[in-house]
């Protein structure tokens, strides 16, 4: 399958298609699809004026708005690469971007552009720094002033390829060093109109998104508005859920992504207050496992949706899907490949596994990264072939298993495996387990060292409030549902997880 499309095509087609429809409602305002397209093209523009040429980077370093939204799009229409920041990131990790992406310009706003203007100007070589809506202290030192749609000059034609790159989306791994995972236009294009199909949306959808824009998950919402022509309704997080909520209901959203942390605190919402959502007809969950557990809120919640198990990785966007068809029969699977692509699963020794065994995920597709920015090392251990047809093959390191049938179980990340008796344990399958207590908010497992276990199981636990599980009760239930070597070792119950500001958890941070 190929695509000889840009992937700013799509907003160009739906404004030409659906020019005063909105598609876009966030809290620095709304636009229709022709307004959303002037917007872009006066980015555009001004981004030219300030000497941006075919292929530059430039870091978009926002919140969820509006804004960021036209700088995205007037980044491609451009002819540049739009490099996405998580608007928590620190100094110095933006700075690092800076460095390694080899930006000419950095996009900001509002308070947020004082931490970009102190990272631009540690930089080895600084970016020009627009700032839309630049606070008195930012723009008397000198940086220039993002006009969304008062410029009135016309860009150049872009001369891009689909082949060119589009983005670089930092992410950053195993090795806690951001890496740049370059993604051309014909990816992405690729594996927005695949997700399309499966998720089986059109235009009359409208799609609620809390999840970062920086976040591969995130970005792909406006994608997908964009080459449908549908309505994104777009939150700047999801601090305030009652707030979200209330965003739904009154403009009938139909379509809710989201993470497992996302999903818990809505289903704490269970059992409080007998209201439902009806027009939502789509919940999607990726990024991190989604407990079987909260299916049944999420059914309570949301009578009317399907819920969609799915698997991905920042290097490709989206690996796989479950039929939500299936979920009951299979309810801690994440099914088969997007349409278009190939998802398989290989022993150590490169021999297809069998049926249960676990082995590495490899994908195969337009979809997958060219590799990472400035780092061919890194490259080469997750890049395993191209094979003849001229499509890349990118090694997960994940772990997986298959069912008689070929759907797929994630079984753990490589490094977040615990070996304890002799034993390999996922932390996935333990947690589980605790997310079926009554009670339980949120739980995360680790492996800790033990000098006689080699690694023994502690798990953290957040309950709800009013909540009086304890340790003894915890332990007793993972013994009636787990293997003996599985059962936590040691349950700890705190206030919240650390996350990332994509809202995965920070496994790491709970050993440190």
């Amino acid at each position: 399958m190929r695509f000889d499309r840009l992937l700013q095509d799509g907003l160009v087609s739906s404004a030409g298609a659906r020019a005063d429809k909105v598609a876009l409602i966030a809290e620095d305002g709304t636009a229709t699809f022709a307004e959303l397209l002037a917007g872009s093209t006066a980015v555009a523009a001004a981004l030219q004026d300030e000497g941006l040429r075919p292929g530059d980077r430039v870091v978009v370093f926002m919140e969820n708005s509006l804004a960021c939204a036209t700088a995205v799009f007037g980044i491609l229409l451009a002819g540049g690469v739009f490099v996405m920041v998580n608007a928590q990131t620190k100094e110095d990790r933006l700075g690092y971007i800076i460095d390694d992406s080899g930006a000419r310009i950095l996009l900001s706003e509002g308070p947020i552009s004082r931490i970009a203007l102190d990272a631009c100007a540690a930089a080895e070589v600084a970016p020009k720094l627009v700032v839309a809506r630049a606070p008195n202290d930012v723009a008397s030192r000198g940086s220039s002033f993002l006009r969304m749609v008062e410029s009135e000059g016309e860009p150049r034609a872009s001369g891009a390829t689909p082949s060119d790159l589009a983005a670089l989306l930092y992410t950053s791994g195993s090795t806690g060093t951001p890496k740049g995972v370059m993604l051309t236009h014909e990816s992405l294009v690729f594996v927005t109109a695949s997700i399309a199909d499966y998720l089986r949306l059109g235009a009359d959808d409208r799609i609620l998104n809390v999840l970062p824009m920086s976040f591969g998950y995130g970005l792909s919402q406006l994608l997908l508005t964009a080459h449908l022509g549908a309505t994104l309704l777009l939150e700047r997080s999801f601090a305030y859920p009652a707030q979200t909520l209330r965003t739904l209901e009154l403009n009938e959203a139909t379509v809710l992504p989201g993470i497992p942390t996302i999903f818990a605190t809505l289903a704490s919402f269970v059992g409080a207050s007998e209201k439902i959502y009806p027009s939502i007809t789509r919940v999607t969950n990726a990024a991190a496992a989604l407990p079987p557990a909260l299916h049944a809120p999420l059914r309570e919640l949301f009578p009317n949706a399907l819920i969609f198990r799915m698997y991905g990785q920042t290097e490709c966007i989206r690996v796989c899907y479950l039929e939500p068809e299936l979920i009951d029969r299979k309810p801690t699977s994440v099914g088969r490949a997007i349409p278009g692509t190939e998802a398989f699963v290989l022993e150590d020794d490169g021999r297809p596994a069998a049926a249960g065994t676990v082995g590495t995920l490899y994908v195969r597709g337009p979809h997958v990264m060219r590799g990472y920015w400035n780092d061919p090392e890194q490259t080469e251990g997750m890049i395993s072939s191209s094979d003849a047809n001229g499509e890349y093959v990118l090694c997960t390191r994940d772990l997986f298993t298959t069912d008689e049938e070929g759907d797929l179980y994630f079984v753990s990340r490589t490094d977040e495996i615990i070996k304890t008796r002799g034993e390999k344990v996922s932390p996935i399958q333990v947690e589980n387990v605790l997310f079926g207590l009554p009670g339980v908010k949120e739980a995360a497992v680790v492996g800790v060292p033990d000098e006689n276990l080699g690694e023994a199981i502690r798990a953290y636990v957040v309950l709800e409030e009013g909540s009086n599980l304890d340790e003894a009760e915890v332990v007793r239930a993972c013994r009636e549902q787990l293997e003996a070597f599985a059962v936590p070792h040691e349950v700890r119950f705190v206030d919240d997880l650390p996350k990332t500001p994509s809202g995965k958890v920070r496994r790491k941070s709970l050993l440190a």
